[in-house]
């Protein structure tokens, strides 16, 4: 599923032909998503101006001047900027088409993705009131990490993928973070000293980063906003890779399942 990088890619992807722009019209083809899409979007955003785009986690904030349409990705969803005219495909359930003819296009073949309205605060909302900070804030630190560790059993792989923790470590950069600071997926989190999660906070920053910065993670169902892929999946040193040799030391890579999510890591580098 798109992660973090493949949002915030998105959301780069798209923000010059959104952000200050009037919409014209919503189209919506198929209103059963994740949770139905609003049957009154297109009057609430027919001729209103976006006044900033944001992500908060995997989701994506439009800003309005009346409120907040809230989008995520789901499983398998993408947001492409096309010219209004351009063919629907059979996945292509909703359009914002904007004033001059471009429309971004939701694509989402499994349909877990969202389209929904906040007329509040968007940090209230239930689906984004107990997230916790962005991985790559000030907040989110070594001594923050280590705090909401004590006493924890779960293994350390668990912790930095909930979300009320952090948010945006998906399974993809969990793994890689992990082997980068040489922590054992498996291992206790409430045994881990502050110091080592220091490490871990900086890989879980630079693993990030760096996707952002390539387009983020090449994956079956994700095309980022501009249309291109992303080049990230050129660098991993342990997703996806399990049976084959570490990158660091030649030794086999251990594949387990973790919260029936694939786990791979290396035996010899990581304690």
């Amino acid at each position: 599923m798109p992660e973090l990088p493949e949002v915030e890619t998105t959301l780069r992807g798209i923000f010059p032909y959104a952000t200050q722009k009037r919409v014209a019209d919503i189209v919506v083809r198929q209103r059963q998503l994740r949770w139905s899409v609003p049957e009154n979007l297109p009057q609430l955003l027919s001729g209103k101006q976006v006044d900033g785009l944001l992500r908060r986690g995997k989701y994506l904030l439009w800003r309005f001047d009346h409120g907040h349409l809230m989008m995520h990705l789901g499983m398998s969803g993408s947001l492409r900027v096309v010219p209004a005219t351009t063919e629907v495909g059979k996945h292509d359930h909703v359009d914002i088409v904007m004033v001059g003819g471009q429309a971004i296009r939701l694509t989402d073949p499994r349909r877990f993705g969202a389209v929904l309205w906040v007329d509040g605060e968007p940090g209230e909302h239930p689906l984004l009131r107990h997230l916790g900070p962005e991985p790559l804030s000030d907040e989110f630190d070594g001594d923050y990490l280590f705090r909401r560790s004590r006493k924890r059993k779960l293994p350390v792989k668990s912790l930095i993928m909930d979300s009320k923790i952090v948010v945006g470590v998906g399974n993809i950069y969990a793994n890689e973070a992990l082997f980068a600071a040489g922590i054992h997926p498996l291992r206790e989190a409430g045994r881990i000293s502050c110091q080592r999660y220091g490490v871990l906070v900086q890989t879980i920053k630079d693993v990030l980063a760096r996707a952002i910065e390539q387009g983020g993670t090449t994956l079956k169902d994700f095309v980022g906003g501009d249309g291109k892929p992303g080049y990230f999946a050129q660098q991993l040193h342990v997703y996806g890779r399990g049976g084959e040799p570490c990158t660091v030391c030649g030794k086999v890579l251990k594949e387990v399942r973790l919260g029936q999510r694939a786990t791979v890591y290396c035996g010899a580098c990581q304690r």
